[in-house]
């Protein structure tokens, strides 16, 4: 019985694991691609959505039975899985790869706090001080100087990072999240034509930004999100949450070993002020401070 409690745990640690390395590889996949100029960026997004959505079609074909993948996504989980695809792609011909991860990070954790705050919820002091603490971080990295990111990068990064918080609530209400995240994939293929179609002339497709469009897609997006989903069964809410602020931290790490990306103090600062920031929240809304019921 013991043996199989450690299996269990040390199976959801690898799966953990295998799931963050892959959102992480998103970021560098995406700078590898468009940083030596091998695929344009609507093409790029293009054949990410195309290799997720078969890859998710796949896997639910091969769970038939156990999930029914019914119609196509629609609405805004789709337009918000969209918008951040296409804004997370642009963002990244002028960020570097743990920069561009840290802004996508953080936006996200903000966006899902001010709509839970706009809905109602009330906030414990300890996570409104997360709050200001992670503001603070995106304030100290777009301080003026060489190492600052540039402003349209950040406010793409941005944009794609509450795009994802809006998809990630809305997905909140969804049973079987998996199945729900290939009906959106599969529901942005109309979108990915016209991505097509505005990349056909002045857009370029080599081999190489290919394969990295479609490992994005169909492994780091696709496979990936199927691992987490099944790591998610072992994991509490709270350590959901937490381990997830190792993915801008592997993807900054990807970025110095495949890239040669420099870590600067300005990087590292923010993103330390950033992470703890969100720490606070996650901690504070889920355990920390919490009253005790006697």
């Amino acid at each position: 019985m013991m043996e199989h409690i450690v299996r269990k745990r040390w199976g959801t640690v690898a799966l953990t694991l295998l799931a963050l390395v892959g959102f992480a590889s998103n970021s560098v996949l995406c700078r590898l691609a468009l940083g030596g100029g091998a695929i344009d960026a609507a093409n790029f997004t293009a054949i990410r959505l195309l290799s997720g959505a078969v890859t998710l079609w796949g896997i639910m074909m091969c769970r038939r039975g156990k999930t029914k993948l019914r119609s196509p996504g629609r609405g805004v989980p789709t337009l918000m899985l969209f918008v951040y695809a296409v804004a997370f792609s642009y963002a990244y011909l002028t960020l570097d790869t743990g920069t561009g991860a840290i802004i996508l990070f953080g936006s996200v954790q903000v966006t899902m706090m001010l709509c839970d705050v706009a809905a109602g919820n009330r906030p414990r002091p300890v996570e409104w001080a997360g709050l200001f603490l992670a503001l603070a971080g995106f304030v100290f990295l777009l301080l003026p100087g060489a190492t600052a990111p540039s402003p349209a990068g950040f406010s793409l990064m941005a944009l794609a990072g509450i795009a994802w918080g809006i998809y990630t609530i809305a997905g909140r209400r969804e049973s079987a999240p998996l199945a729900g995240t290939a009906r959106n994939f599969i529901g942005c293929l109309p979108f990915a034509v016209v991505l097509f179609w505005l990349g056909r002339a002045e857009g370029h497709i080599s081999t190489e930004g290919a394969l990295w469009a479609v490992l994005s897609g169909g492994l780091a997006s696709g496979v990936g999100y199927a691992i987490w989903y099944k790591a998610l069964g072992g994991l509490s809410v709270v350590q959901a949450a937490v381990v997830q602020l190792l993915v801008p931290v592997i993807a900054a790490v990807g970025g110095v070993v495949f890239l040669a990306e420099g870590l600067t103090a300005r990087l590292i600062g923010s993103g330390l002020l950033i992470s703890a920031g969100i720490l606070m929240v996650v901690l504070g809304r889920n355990t920390l401070f919490r009253p005790r019921v006697s």
